[in-house]
Order: C-alpha cells, then structure tokens, then sequence
C-alpha cells in the first residue's frame, strides 16, 4: 500500500514580509528551516523511494532539512519546475496589504485564490494545475502503483492543485483550501492509488 507524503517548504523570507512570492526564488528564514526539521522529525519511520521538489531553492533546502533530519541513505531526489510556486506576475514582491489596499480586498481575493481567475502576467491556479498533474501522472504515478512511497516537498499553490485531483476538492472549495508550511499530508493509497486515508502528521 504505497503512501504519498506532501509537504509546503517551510516559511520564506517573503512569507514572513507578507509579499506575493511565486516564482521570484528567496531563503528560507530560520523559523522556516526550524519548520523543515520539524517535518522530518516526523517522517523519521517513513521509507521513501524517490524525492520530488521545484526547481526553486525554499523547496530544495526544506527537502534537504527532511532528509537531514531522517537520518539513513538518501534516496533519488528529482528536481523539476513543473513543480514550482504559481507564477504571480506584476503581484511578485509587492505587500499583500498594500495589494489590497490598492485594488480591494475583493479583487486580491480572487487574484490570490480563484481558481481561474489569473493576476496580472501571471498564472492561475488552473495554469498552475495544468503543469503540475501532467507532470504528477507522467512521474510520480507510475512509482506509486510499484509500490514506492513518494515524498513531494514544493509550494502551496502546486501542491493545492495536486489536492484538487487527489482529494476531488473543487473549484469553489480549493479557494478556503489551505496548506500549512512544514506540515507534512499523508495519503494512503490502495494499489490502484483509491486513496484511503489522508491526514497532517
């Protein structure tokens, strides 16, 4: 019974200023760091075949901390940016509350957490799942249905359109769909990847 473990990297620098981040590629704070460790601290009974993160660094140093923490060999990390951060276009680095402030709460609201609603040059959440489940199916189920249990460290907005399919959430709900940073999500899954349980650790 193969399991899929989830995890957000932990708290970025522009986490903590409350800026739009996306793709733009910033550290981790040490609280961040603290919050990776933590999650590996978890996962320490956990055997994982492969290791999949973005091509972005907050995800590849949460993973890394994971790893560290569990302790053993490492097993095969794959890095790919179908797994990065939604793209925010011109919203990248600007205050989220200064955003709304700008333009209403409302229209940040969609901006931030419609599904197909896209911010200004930059992408949807429906873009954004239009990248990471190809990819998901292509690379990641095929491990699952041999059996391998499947570590994912990456981002809230790649990971909540991995939800969506996994969890059959919709397009209404995925908006008050939330995913803490450093909280590992566990699903598990019968051989034909029913999932049967799912759960924070």
């Amino acid at each position: 019974m193969p399991l899929l473990v989830i995890v957000r990297h932990g708290q970025s620098a522009w986490n903590l200023e409350n800026r739009f981040t996306g793709e733009v590629d910033i550290d981790l704070t040490p609280l961040g760091r603290e919050e990776a460790r933590l999650a590996g601290e978890k996962l320490k009974t956990f055997v994982f075949g492969h290791c999949f993160t973005s091509a972005l660094k907050r995800a590849q140093e949460s993973l890394s901390l994971i790893l560290e923490e569990m302790g053993g060999a490492a097993p095969p990390i794959i890095i790919d940016k179908a797994l990065n951060e939604r793209n925010y276009g011109d919203l990248q680095g600007l205050n989220k509350a200064e955003t709304a402030r700008k333009y209403g709460d409302a229209q940040v609201a969609l901006w931030r957490r419609s599904y197909a609603v896209k911010p200004p040059g930059g992408e949807s959440l429906k873009d954004t799942a239009d990248r990471v489940l190809p990819y998901y199916r292509q690379q990641i189920e095929p491990l699952l249905k041999a059996g391998e249990n499947i570590l994912i460290v990456a981002h809230g907005n790649s990971l909540r359109a991995l939800m969506m399919h996994l969890e059959n959430i919709s397009a209404e709900a995925i908006a008050d769909t939330n995913l803490p940073t450093g909280q590992p999500r566990v699903y598990m899954m019968d051989e034909n990847l029913k999932i049967e349980k799912v759960a924070y650790l």
